[in-house]
C-alpha cells in the first residue's frame, strides 16, 4: 500500500484507480469490492428527474466498472427510473461479476416527495419495476428500505414488508436480501425471517449512532454499507478533517472514505456522484494510508458530533 506521507500532492492520489487494495467482502455467495458506487447522485436535483447531462452520467457508470467497481447500489425509485434506466444503458450485458443492490419501499409523488409503499402489492410492483428497468430476470440483492425517521431508523416491526419480500426471493426473483435505515432490533428480526446479507444505514465520521451495530454484524460476517458516507445532502465539514487532509496531501473527501474503510473489515462504500473528476478522486481513496495518530485524530470528530 502507498504510504500516504510521501505524497505530496493530491494530483498524485488522484490518478490512482486500483481499488483493489481496498479489500473485498462477501454478499452471500458473491464477492465485491470494498469500494463501490452509489448511482443516487446521477438523478435530476432532488433525486427526480432526468440528469443534467446523461452522456456524462453513462461515461461516470463505465468509468466506475472499468476502475473496478462491482457493487453499484441503486433504486427504481432514484428519478424514479431514471438511474436504472442508465444503469442498464451504460453497462448491459452486465460483467459477470458486477453486484447491482437496489432497494424498494417507497414511491416519489409528482411533487418529488418520498412516500412509503410497504405494502405486498406495492413491494411486488417495485420488484418488477427494478427488474422491468435494469434488464434482468433475477435481482442480485434487494434491501427493504424502512422509512424511519428521516434519515434516522425508528423502531417497529418489518415482519410484514420483509415477509413479502421474502416470498418473492422464493418466487425466484431476488437472489439476496438485505435491510436499510434500521435498528439492530430490527436487524435480529429480520434475520429470523431471511438470511440478511447487507445493513445499510446512515454512519459517516461524524454520524456514528452505528458503531455498535457494525462490530455485531462483523462477527455475524454480514456487510454494512453506510449510506451518506460523506454527508449526502449536507457535505461533512470540520477543520480536523480538513487539517488531517492538508497534512496528507490528500482531499477531506478521500479522508472520511479512507477511516470508512479501515473502520471494519464489513464495511463496504457506495459513494456517489455524476462527476468523472470526483469519482476518480473517491475511488483514489483505496489506497489512502491513514497512520494511527491520524485516525485518532479522525475519531474526534464523531465525539464531538455526539
Amino acid at each position: 500500500m502507498t504510504d500516504i506521507t510521501d505524497i505530496t500532492d493530491t494530483a498524485d492520489i488522484t490518478d490512482i484507480t486500483d481499488i483493489t487494495t481496498a479489500g473485498s467482502f462477501q454478499f452471500g455467495d458473491r464477492t465485491v469490492n470494498r469500494l463501490g458506487y452509489g448511482a443516487m447522485q446521477l438523478a435530476g436535483p432532488g433525486v427526480f428527474g432526468p440528469p443534467k447531462d446523461r452522456d456524462a452520467a453513462l461515461v461516470v457508470l463505465r468509468e466506475a466498472v472499468a476502475s473496478g467497481v462491482n457493487h453499484i447500489d441503486t433504486s427504481d425509485f432514484y428519478g424514479p427510473h431514471v438511474t436504472n434506466e442508465l444503469i442498464r444503458e451504460a453497462l448491459y450485458p452486465y460483467p459477470h461479476d458486477l453486484v447491482i443492490v437496489t432497494k424498494v419501499g417507497a414511491v416519489r409523488g409528482e411533487d418529488a416527495s418520498w412516500n412509503p409503499a410497504m405494502t405486498p402489492a406495492e413491494l411486488t410492483r417495485a420488484v418488477h419495476d427494478n427488474l422491468r428497468n435494469l434488464g434482468l430476470d433475477v435481482l442480485d440483492v434487494v434491501n427493504l428500505r424502512m422509512m424511519g425517521d428521516g434519515h434516522g431508523p425508528s423502531e417497529g416491526s418489518i415482519e410484514a414488508p420483509l415477509t413479502a419480500l421474502a416470498e418473492l426471493q422464493r418466487q425466484g426473483l431476488i437472489r439476496r436480501l438485505g435491510l436499510s435505515n434500521v435498528t439492530q432490533t430490527q436487524v435480529e428480526q429480520g434475520r429470523g425471517i431471511a438470511a440478511i446479507v447487507c445493513v445499510q444505514n446512515l454512519y459517516n465520521l461524524a454520524h456514528r449512532d452505528d458503531d455498535a451495530l457494525i462490530d455485531h454484524l462483523a462477527i455475524a460476517g454480514i456487510a454494512y454499507v453506510p449510506f451518506f458516507p460523506l454527508g449526502g445532502f449536507t457535505p461533512l465539514q470540520s477543520s480536523t478533517l480538513s487539517d488531517v487532509a492538508a497534512r496528507l496531501g490528500a482531499t477531506p473527501m478521500q479522508v472520511a472514505l479512507a477511516w470508512l474503510l479501515r473502520r471494519a473489515p464489513n464495511v463496504l462504500l457506495i459513494p456517489g456522484t455524476s462527476s468523472l473528476d470526483h469519482l476518480r478522486e473517491n475511488l483514489a481513496a483505496a489506497q489512502l494510508a491513514l497512520p494511527e495518530a491520524v485516525r485518532a485524530d479522525l475519531d474526534t470528530i464523531g465525539q464531538t458530533a455526539r
